[in-house]
């Protein structure tokens, strides 16, 4: 059959709102409409392949069973890049289409989420400065074929590098060089891209579980979902199925009896160290004997990370142990002058990264590109990649549902697709000062609010002007404003605390208390959103409690398999999860 479909990129923002309504609707016309592709999985991967689809003009549906970006895609470095390191790995291809990717963010896909962070490579021997400085050299040449929006890389003396980077013990440095990538709010990023998809008509559905899948005849047709929040039990028709569900793509495979690239995960963790504790003007790379460490500026802290390591036990809530966070300190003192404590931590998250694997390679050295592959009939899997290349993936992905159906679609068109908040932000960036007066707000909280919203920074402020408590901060030294909680329910598809407090804010990882002193006060301001009684708000409340208390028990236990078991003294907040 052939079906010539036209693109469409012209959202309706009365449609691009995940609040109870959207739910409500999608529950709805699931049970009894057919669509074109039924996307399993609310990463960033899934919610791309959604946005891709939805643009060539094909009906859409996204089924997640936690939370948007709940997995992998908000526990990332935070790091839009082109992948340095993989020059070393000869992967010249990667990375020439990561900083291809990388530039096209940050100039027009998303202006507001992914910004410019600069990194300082400290040089230890008196040869790297050629070998390093032309690596980034080459790093810079592949970025500008495309229209690079950062500045090339600067070679600096050790003196600049002691007035630049103070914390960094002088006698271990001859110099150094700084360049430039970008940095992203990634749990951010799959919100407004879902949001971008609704507004071209794409169905999102989180809490909601595939349990197995629909066969017509030799293909498959759809799958079979429930309703976490209801316990409802439905199927949704379909003529593709596209499995993106990162470290879960086996448990599809096996649904539907497919067989897709292999992946194995790899646990990476990160620590949030106050801003102040290190005295540093940009962000750090260092080399270890495994692979590279990151400082990454994170507005009032630093992300130090990663480790990559292989983990085969609970998926949901890898946890970070004590051997995980020592690693990643020690590492980091051995070029500090004043070393930091354990104490000095505010946050740790651990995530997972999905990667194509053969037999007995060590995650550090396994592929960080994708495979799609049409599994069975009627099921395409996209595995492995990396989040900068996110869009790539999709295009390729839906390109193959193409040919599962024997449609004749029209290119990918995501490319000229500006996420929500997009369009106008350079307009709203200018005029911040002036919302500043009009508003009584402070110009750090508007900042905040642009930062985290751009163009649509109106939705927040409409809110505040019907109700001025709601321009309050929910915690002390902190821009998050009551009515973002507000929004995260009414547009953003937030549906339990814990989804506000760990991917709407950053309360969870970037305050001492990971979020517990905040946590009443939201779930009271989500109750009347979501209808909630008192009973229902103290659950979800004592519920976020257990979760930080078993998380700070976890990163205190010697190694993987006690952290993992104590991590999951906590229940998910969802019926049915384990």
């Amino acid at each position: 059959m052939k079906d010539g479909r036209t693109h469409r990129d012209q959202s309706d923002p009365a449609n691009d709102r995940l609040g109870p309504a959207h739910r409500r609707s999608a529950l709805s016309r699931l049970s009894t409409e057919y669509v074109d592709v039924l996307v399993v999985g609310g990463g960033i991967t899934g919610i791309g392949c959604a946005l891709d689809a939805v643009t060539r003009g094909l009906t859409v549906a996204v089924v997640e069973q936690r939370d948007l970006a709940s997995g992998t895609s908000s526990r990332s470095s935070k790091l839009i890049h082109g992948g340095l390191r993989y020059l070393e790995q000869f992967k010249f291809g990667l990375v020439k289409e990561a900083l291809a990717e990388r530039g096209l963010l940050m100039s027009q896909l998303a202006p507001h989420l992914v910004r410019p962070v600069n990194f300082l490579y400290p040089l230890t021997k008196f040869w790297e400065r050629l070998y390093v400085g032309l690596a980034i050299g080459l790093y810079d040449l592949m970025a500008a074929r495309k229209g690079n929006p950062l500045p090339r890389h600067k070679h600096l003396s050790r003196k600049e590098v002691r007035r630049r980077a103070p914390a960094l013990a002088p006698h271990l440095y001859r110099g150094a060089v700084i360049y430039s990538d970008a940095s992203v709010d990634d749990a951010r990023y799959v919100v407004s891209a879902a949001r971008t998809a609704a507004g071209l008509g794409a169905l999102v559905l989180t809490s909601t579980k595939v349990t197995g899948i629909v066969r017509t005849e030799n293909r498959v047709s759809g799958a079979q979902v429930e309703c976490l929040e209801t316990g409802n039990k439905f199927e949704i028709l379909c003529g593709t199925v596209v499995n993106a569900t990162g470290v879960w793509s086996g448990d599809i495979e096996e649904y539907a009896g497919g067989h897709g690239a292999k992946v194995r995960a790899s646990k990476g963790i990160h620590l949030l160290i106050p801003r102040n504790r290190l005295e540093l003007e940009t962000g750090l790379i260092l080399r270890t004997s495994e692979s590279v460490l990151f400082v990454i500026p994170w507005d009032q802290h630093w992300i130090v990370g990663t480790t990559d390591t292989d983990w085969d036990l609970d998926r949901a809530h890898p946890a970070a142990s004590q051997k995980d966070i020592r690693y990643l300190l020690s590492t980091l003192n051995e070029v500090l002058n004043t070393p930091l404590r354990y104490n000095d931590i505010v946050g740790v998250y651990a995530g997972l990264r999905p990667l194509l694997t053969g037999e007995s390679e060590k995650t550090s050295k396994l592929s960080r590109e994708h495979a799609v592959s049409i599994s069975a009939p009627g099921l395409v899997s996209i595995s492995g990649g990396k989040y900068t290349t996110y869009r790539v993936m999709a295009a390729d992905t839906i390109d193959a549902v193409g040919i599962d159906q024997n449609l004749d679609l029209p290119p990918s068109a995501t490319a000229s697709v500006p996420l929500i908040g997009a369009a106008g932000y350079h307009q709203i960036r200018s005029d911040a000062e002036k919302l500043s007066q009009d508003t009584g707000l402070s110009l750090q909280v508007i900042d905040h609010l642009i930062s985290r919203h751009g163009d649509r920074v109106g939705e927040i402020l409409e809110l505040i002007s019907v109700d001025p408590k709601l321009g309050e901060p929910l915690a002390a030294d902190h821009p998050y404003l009551r009515a973002e909680v507000v929004h995260a329910v009414r547009s953003e598809a937030a549906l339990h605390l814990e989804d506000v407090l760990t991917r709407r804010t950053r309360l969870s990882v970037e305050t001492s208390d990971r979020g517990t002193e905040s946590a009443r006060e939201v779930a009271e301001l989500m109750a009347p959103e979501l209808g909630w009684s008192e009973a229902t708000v103290n659950h979800e409340v004592d519920h976020y409690l257990r979760r930080v208390a078993s998380e700070r028990e976890s990163n205190n236990e010697l190694d993987d398999q006690t952290a993992d078991a104590t991590r999951l003294g906590a229940r998910d907040i969802r019926k049915g999860m384990s």
